[in-house]
């Protein structure tokens, strides 16, 4: 029941954007996280490693997170699982969607698949749970956590969240998440919760006022 994972990474951007390609190594059943950019590149990833796609993983709606999951979804004839709640509050919809909440039941080969909800960035936004990875999308960064503005976007369901990721993951976990900024993906969540300073803010008011304050020197200045 071993899990491997490799990723996709857009070139062109900044910060730097992560889909994630993750299986079983005995089954070689796959599930692509985030597909959004290149899908030559998502095509030979799972070529190359003979992996047999059986669901697509999204952990929210923006464009640079789901921007090929109706492609794939159709071409290999999978589904695609987002959390309800992104799906109802922003209707959002593609070919082969179906909605998940943390009592849904999801496997990968002999994995569990556990979905997390963490609202914050958006409102069904969720990280997945395999094994010892967690992919965390734009609710927790490396660096820092995602914006907290926007439509669904808040502050406070931000702190709650990354509170509940706390007292979830074990510290060896392994952290994917959807951006990269000045390190790499990859990392333990003990190291995560020593340089991650939006892990640090455990009064709810601090972490607000300095999450939203207003002289960042841009958005991905996490401090």
């Amino acid at each position: 029941m071993t899990i491997e994972v490799v990723y996709a990474k857009a070139h062109t951007t900044f910060p730097k954007n992560y889909s994630y390609l993750v299986f079983d190594t005995d089954s070689k059943d796959g599930a692509v996280i985030d597909p959004a950019w290149d899908l030559t590149q998502m095509e030979s990833l799972i070529s190359d490693h003979d992996v047999d796609l059986s669901e697509i993983l999204l952990t929210h709606h923006h464009p640079d997170h789901v921007g090929l999951a109706d492609i794939m979804s159709v071409e290999y004839d999978v589904p695609v699982l987002m959390h309800k709640a992104e799906i109802r509050f922003y209707s959002f919809s593609c070919p082969n969607l179906y909605a998940v909440d943390e009592d849904t039941h999801i496997s990968l080969g002999q994995n569990e698949v556990i979905p997390i909800h963490t609202p914050g960035h958006t409102k069904g936004s969720t990280c997945y749970l395999i094994g010892d990875n967690l992919f965390t999308g734009d609710t927790l960064f490396i660096e820092g956590c995602g914006l907290c503005f926007g439509r669904g976007a808040d502050p406070i369901e931000m702190f709650d969240s990354l509170r509940k990721l706390k007292s979830l993951i074990s510290l060896h976990t392994i952290v994917y998440p959807g951006h990269s900024y000045d390190q790499c993906v990859g990392k333990r969540f003990d190291y995560v919760m020593q340089s991650n300073i939006y892990l640090q803010l455990d009064k709810q008011d601090h972490f607000v006022s300095f999450r939203m304050r207003s002289n960042q020197y841009n958005l991905f200045d996490f401090k």
